[in-house]
């Protein structure tokens, strides 16, 4: 099928209104007039993940991430992202990137889901913290989620919970291990300007990534805990769910993993 197709079906799904304003969701290079046969899932658009999507012979890149988040005044090989750009061009793959109109279209709950948080609402609500960040009639849509465990838990077995559910060797944890948690924020991602308002919504722990030394630190002091599952550690669901939603709805379309791993080792 020609790409402006499949964009036209994807888009009727996660529409592009939904990205918050300072995002850059939808084609970031490509031509709509090409016949997709291969797409390749990835979370991010790396160096590494294109070289796959040229192996594989992927027509077609979709990721989570942009590859492109502010304007671009040259393409060459000068720098990493015009090569990337480049490598893309020349071997006829177009690049799309489904961003925070997925968070609020499919991570949130994904990532509730796994956690199976009841009773639950957004963190940051359509409307409430980006003008125009969803289009009309959403109301329970918005970024991350905030709603209670269905059985009472210590820290602890939330962290280990955490850990499972979302296939990660570690989380970092602040807080006192041994203490209640009952309500729990959830934010896919980077979650760190966004602790004050899960203390807003009463939440005991907030399960987030990207938590620096202070932030944490400040956390605690404001009465709340954190569990950093890293920014790669959830979001990577995207991935699967992607997986699935376009085996269904393009079953012409070979569907295509790129392979990723967290962007750090410890040691």
């Amino acid at each position: 099928m020609r790409l402006g197709d499949l964009l036209r079906e994807l888009e009727e799904y996660c529409p592009l209104s939904y990205a918050l304003s300072w995002d850059n969701s939808g084609l970031q290079c490509g031509d709509r007039a090409r016949e997709i046969h291969a797409v390749m899932l990835a979370l991010d658009p790396t160096g590494s993940v294109i070289e796959q999507a040229i192996e594989e012979g992927a027509d077609l890149l979709i990721t989570h991430h942009p590859l492109l988040f502010s304007g671009v005044k040259h393409v060459t090989s000068d720098d990493y992202v015009g090569r990337r750009i480049l490598q893309m061009a020349e071997n006829g793959i177009a690049c799309y990137a489904m961003h925070t109109n997925f968070d609020i279209i499919g991570m949130a709950d994904e990532a509730a889901d796994l956690l199976k948080l009841r009773d639950r609402v957004p963190l940051i609500p359509c409307g409430g913290q980006e003008e125009g960040s969803c289009s009309e009639g959403r109301a329970r849509e918005g970024i991350g989620r905030v709603g209670s465990f269905l059985e009472h838990m210590s820290l602890r077995d939330c962290a280990e919970l955490v850990r499972e559910v979302f296939h990660i060797p570690q989380v970092m944890v602040y807080g006192d291990l041994s203490q209640p948690v009952v309500t729990c924020a959830l934010l896919p991602g980077a979650g760190r300007g966004e602790i004050d308002l899960a203390v807003a919504a009463g939440a005991d722990v907030i399960v987030t990534g990207d938590i620096n030394h202070h932030a944490g630190l400040d956390a605690v002091e404001k009465g709340i805990a954190v569990i950093d599952a890293t920014h790669y550690g959830i979001e990577k669901l995207f991935v699967p769910y992607m997986e699935k939603y376009m085996a269904g709805e393009f079953p012409g379309l070979d569907i295509l993993k790129a392979e990723e791993k967290e962007p750090f080792t410890l040691i």
